[in-house]
C-alpha cells in the first residue's frame, strides 16, 4: 500500500473517531440514586420517598397537587425518564416552571408533560400548569395517542431547545410544540390532587432520570410528519 496514502487514511480515521467522541451526548444523572436533597417539595403534602433506584410519589387526600422539583433551573435541556403510573392517577412532569412567592402565592406553573392513561390518550402531551391549560392536546396526532402503554413503564424524552418543545413516548413523537413564554425554570415530579378516597395511597413511580444541557441542538430528533406543529407564541392562550 501507497505510504502517503495509508498515512492520510490514518489521520482521516483519528479525525472521525475525535469528531465522534466530541459528539457524544454528557449526560448528568437528575437524581442521585440515594437522596432527594437536589428536590424540595412545593405546593401540596404527597409524599416521595426513595425505593430500590426509583423516585415513588405517593399520593394523598386533602391537598392540592405536589411537586417534587429541582432546586436549579433548566433552560435549554433533553430530558429522558422512565415512569409508572397507577391507572387511577393523573401525573406529569414540569418543566421550564416557576414557583415564586410573589407569583401566584407560589402556586407552580409552566408547561407539564403529561402522564395520564385515560380513554383520551393525551399522554405525552403539554399542559401549561396554573397559566393557559392545554398548549398540545393530542387531537390531531392520532400515531402519538398510541404511545403510552398502561401499567407498563413508560419511556418519556422531552427536548425543550429554544422556542421548540417536543416530547416522545417509547420512541413515539407526541407533542412539537413552538412557545416563547418561558425560557427556563424548575423540573417538578407531579403528584396530582385526588378527588376520591379509593385513590389515597396511589403511586407513580419514576426512574432513570437523565438531563442533556450542553450540545443540545447536535442531538436533538428528527421530527415526525405525523406529529403536527403548534405555534402558540404570543397567542395568549
Amino acid at each position: 500500500m501507497n505510504y502517503h496514502f495509508l498515512s492520510a487514511f490514518c489521520i482521516l480515521s483519528i479525525i472521525m473517531v475525535l469528531s465522534s467522541c466530541s459528539k457524544k451526548a454528557a449526560w448528568s444523572p437528575l437524581f442521585n440514586g440515594e437522596n432527594l436533597s437536589n428536590f424540595e417539595i412545593l405546593n401540596g403534602n404527597a409524599e416521595y420517598i426513595i425505593e430500590d433506584d426509583m423516585i415513588v410519589g405517593i399520593s394523598k387526600p386533602n391537598t392540592p397537587n405536589t411537586f417534587l422539583a429541582t432546586k436549579k433551573k433548566y433552560g435549554d435541556f433533553i430530558l429522558e425518564f422512565e415512569v409508572w403510573a397507577d391507572t387511577s392517577l393523573n401525573s406529569g412532569v414540569q418543566f421550564r416552571s416557576i414557583s415564586d412567592p410573589k407569583i401566584k402565592d407560589g402556586r407552580v406553573h409552566g408547561y407539564q408533560a403529561e402522564i395520564e392513561s385515560s380513554s383520551r390518550s393525551w399522554a405525552g402531551g403539554i399542559y401549561d400548569e396554573g397559566r393557559r391549560g392545554w398548549l398540545y392536546p393530542l387531537t390531531e396526532n392520532i400515531k402519538g395517542r398510541t404511545a403510552f402503554k398502561i401499567n407498563k413503564w413508560n419511556k418519556y424524552r422531552i427536548e425543550a431547545i429554544g422556542a421548540e418543545i417536543k416530547t416522545w413516548i417509547n420512541g413515539i413523537q407526541c407533542a412539537n410544540l413552538i412557545d416563547n413564554m418561558t425560557s427556563e425554570g424548575i423540573i417538578g415530579l407531579q403528584v396530582h390532587e385526588i378527588y376520591r378516597e379509593w385513590q389515597n395511597g396511589k403511586l407513580v413511580k419514576w426512574k432513570n432520570l437523565r438531563i442533556l444541557t450542553k450540545g443540545v441542538k447536535n442531538h436533538r430528533w428528527p421530527t415526525k410528519d405525523y406529529a403536527p406543529m403548534i405555534n402558540t407564541n404570543n397567542k395568549g392562550l
